[in-house]
């Protein structure tokens, strides 16, 4: 593969046409602070297709997918956490 093909999924977190992220919102051990800055990048955002609420959440779960199995599994918590928290900052129920 080329260095092109290799970093397209870097480039979307990076450079999303739907939101513009905080810097290095994903490398936070926060989760209610990942939640809160999707947030507010999602409801700022003049730009996505969907509501904010989704715009958030498949952002977020893009990030997940793309680190695949390389991602810790402490590293998955925070982020796991992060969907339950951003969950609540729209008002929706908790998934089991």
């Amino acid at each position: 593969m080329t260095a092109t093909k290799q970093k397209w999924s870097a480039e979307v977190t990076e450079h999303s046409d739907a939101l513009d992220l905080e810097e290095h919102i994903f490398e936070s051990d926060d989760a209610r602070k990942i939640a809160t800055s999707l947030k507010r990048s999602a409801e700022h955002s003049h730009r996505r297709k969907a509501e904010p609420f989704q715009s958030a959440m498949s952002m977020l779960n893009f990030y997940i997918n793309r680190a695949g199995k390389n991602l810790p599994a402490a590293r998955k918590k925070v982020l796991e956490d992060a969907k339950d928290e951003l969950r609540a900052a729209f008002g929706r129920p908790k998934e089991d």
